[in-house]
């Protein structure tokens, strides 16, 4: 497309900044929309596998990303103690390092920095308030009383999607899995080098992720009931408690929790948007069309791949329409792969009974995804 357009990117997370730094290097006239009032993240860290840092390197940031955080070469899994049973050399895409562990407010930095950089706009404290699609074209009113026409408007605005609700309204809302994330930040032990996967069976299993030198995030999945909340004064202990059946690197790490405040707590939900991902020049990408559970470490790779393949459809359709529909040709299929195989590994490390359609995702395993992960998208 020779054209110079017009784009409005409703959400200034992940997706949506690296979205907003595709198109303006391209020469487009970006704005960004976040409502939160400063570029920060919310939670600890995030895994940048290595299709996520194939798309930091095209966007022209993946050294930003490797000095703030922590790349790292193998998965290993361990027992309850902390010793290893196995370790998984992770693949590399087309070069790109494996993968790396990075503050997610880091990352948030990174990605602000390169979007300004590159000439987009990024306007904290607004959101979407009125949208017209005329066919030619979209006028939005923001909350601030601003009123701009685009060529194309994309939601990346997350899980619970303002625009979203705005073009199915309530067909397609976050559906909770039965289980929640438990994450805090703690000191790396030194023998942490990349993702230290430790399980008790099926009733606990703790990840140990590394995010820089100093720093790793402990996480970990339990069954909650969906109207539970951790006790403000005594989450670090109701962690401790579920995870009671460890010892080693995690019972450490875990004791160097002391404040209740610093566990990030996080029911996990999933998005299908069955329909079209556009409806004319408005588009859903990353949670707000295909949120999927964390067992991939995929979600924030999705998101990003959206994003760069859509400035790359932008650039080879002859109209905004076609590149749309050439976009989600490419991207469905891999999207809700990645969502239905999240899920089923899921249910099997919980103990859940799976389908048979999911039996047979999961004869992939996690390392044949990986594998899969690592070829274009």
């Amino acid at each position: 497309m020779a054209s110079v357009l017009r784009v409005l990117v409703h959400g200034g997370g992940i997706g949506g900044l690296a979205l907003a730094t595709a198109l303006a290097r391209r020469g487009h006239t970006v704005e960004v929309a976040e409502l939160r009032d400063e570029p920060t993240a919310l939670g600890v860290g995030i895994i940048q596998p290595s299709n996520a840092l194939h798309v930091m390197r095209e966007l022209g940031v993946l050294d930003e990303c490797l000095a703030a955080g922590f790349a790292w070469e193998f998965l290993t899994i361990a027992d309850p103690a902390g010793n290893t049973l196995a370790r998984i050399p992770q693949p590399r895409m087309d070069g790109a390092p494996a993968a790396n562990g990075i503050p997610r407010a880091a990352l948030a930095a990174v990605l602000h920095t390169a979007a300004l950089a590159a000439g987009a706009t990024v306007r904290h404290g607004v959101t979407l308030t009125t949208l017209d699609d005329d066919g030619p074209g979209v006028t939005v009113t923001l909350s601030d009383g601003s009123t701009a026409r685009w060529d194309l408007v994309v939601g990346f605005d997350g899980i619970g999607s303002p625009l979203r609700t705005r073009l199915y309204g309530d067909r397609y809302t976050p559906a909770y899995t039965g289980f929640a994330n438990w994450r805090v930040t703690v000191p790396r032990h030194p023998d942490v080098d990349g993702v230290l996967m430790a399980t008790a069976g099926q009733e606990a299993k703790a990840l140990l992720t590394p995010i820089t030198d100093e720093l790793a995030y402990l996480g970990a999945v339990f069954a909650e009931p969906e109207d539970f909340r951790p006790d403000p004064d005594r989450a670090h202990e109701q962690l401790a408690e579920r995870l009671a059946a460890f010892s080693g690197p995690v019972a450490e790490a875990l004791a160097t929790v002391t404040d209740p405040s610093a566990i990030v707590y996080s029911r996990i939900s999933q998005v299908t948007v069955d329909a079209p991902w556009h409806v004319g020049r408005v588009a859903l990408a990353g949670d707000a069309a295909h949120a999927s559970t964390p067992h991939l470490a995929q979600g924030a790779a999705m998101a990003l791949e959206d994003a760069l393949v859509l400035a790359e459809s932008l650039d080879a359709a002859p109209s905004v329409p076609d590149a749309l529909r050439a976009w989600e040709s490419r991207r469905r299929p891999r999207a809700l792969w990645v969502q239905s195989l999240s899920h089923a590994v899921l249910k099997q490390e919980t103990g859940t009974p799976t389908t048979p359609e999911e039996d047979a995702l999961l004869d992939i395993g996690i390392p044949g995804a990986a594998h899969v992960l690592v070829k274009p998208y």
